[in-house]
């Protein structure tokens, strides 16, 4: 039997720590080559959803003097969040996991984040807000994620240089940034493409959240559509477990972001500094202004933006940088 085992970035506060990865039959989505291009490229994306996740398999965190077990969902996913109050550095600390079956084990590591003194979080969308995806039109969509591999996508302009600004903003300290978290409604097979991509282009290092993991090629077909609760439930818990933070939002008006941040605003009204939504058509969407005058009615800022030029004098101008 072939086992893998994959990690994703984790958090902690003054109270728990969070941390959570998969367990695979087979090769983790992450193992497929994607220095490939064309066809080669296209049979490694669809590889990434042909995985055999495994269930109920038991898993060990260890960190520091803890050791903990728990054991996989029916999807092969695992989450430990674990009541700590031990004093930590600010910054990325690594952790491991191990699991075996039968004869067979493994151990990997990852980081979890425990974030710098500082007064804004960003979250950020991930397509058509810093990554070019062409979400509203599926075939295109399709044929970009298919056909074009990461150091052929492409970063809208000026967004790096946006993200990078807010991540150092207010801290004085060389070696501070600002908490970043990237939550997406692509699937969690399509990790190791984002983060590698975020890497190239050198966005800021993040949690990255994402939708639940997909089995199939039916399933690839759909990537990153149907419903969007997720994201509002991922936001929220991040919110959540860094209360006294002020949370700056990027997303595009592609698909729903501008309605899931006002729901955000409007159960968190004192927690949202600034919202900026991606203009991705020649036009802005009617609803969309309707929603971002409403979001400021209840005195968040926003900015609705074709250009990374003008979300960044917007930023500027309310002084987050």
């Amino acid at each position: 039997m072939k086992l893998d085992l994959k990690l994703y970035r984790g958090y902690v506060n003054k109270e728990e720590l969070v941390v959570f990865g998969h367990v695979f039959k087979s090769w983790a989505p992450d193992k497929y080559r994607m220095d490939r291009k064309g066809i080669r490229h296209a049979v490694s994306v669809i590889h990434m959803f042909r995985i055999k996740p495994l269930e109920n398999v038991a898993v060990k965190l260890k960190f520091r003097n803890i050791e903990v077990v728990t054991k996989t969902l029916s999807d092969g996913y695992f989450r430990f969040t674990i009541p700590f109050s031990e004093q930590l550095e600010s910054g990325w600390h690594k952790y491991e996991v191990s699991c075996k079956i039968y004869d067979f084990g493994i151990v990997e590591y990852s980081e979890f984040l425990k974030p710098f003194e500082s007064k804004v979080g960003v979250i950020s969308d991930i397509d058509d807000t810093f990554l070019v995806s062409h979400s509203g039109n599926f075939f295109k969509k399709l044929y970009v994620l298919l056909l074009r591999n990461i150091n052929k996508r492409k970063v809208f302009d000026d967004v790096v240089s946006h993200y990078q600004a807010l991540s150092r903003a207010g801290q004085e300290d060389e070696g501070a940034r600002n908490s970043f978290f990237y939550v997406s409604s692509s699937e969690w097979n399509l990790y190791e493409f984002i983060d590698s991509f975020v890497r190239l282009h050198n966005l800021p290092k993040a949690v990255i959240k994402l939708k639940k993991i997909k089995t199939g090629i039916s399933d690839f077909l759909f990537t990153g559509r149907g419903s969007h609760d997720h994201k509002f439930e991922k936001i929220k818990d991040i919110i959540m477990f860094y209360p006294n933070l002020e949370y700056v939002l990027l997303g595009d008006d592609s698909q729903k972001d501008p309605y899931l941040y006002e729901r955000i605003v409007k159960v968190f009204p004192e927690s949202i500094k600034a919202i900026y939504i991606r203009q991705t058509s020649h036009h802005k969407k009617p609803k969309a202004v309707e929603v971002l005058k409403n979001i400021e009615s209840m005195n968040v800022a926003t900015c609705y933006f074709q250009s990374s030029e003008k979300a960044i004098a917007h930023s500027k101008s309310i002084g987050i940088i």
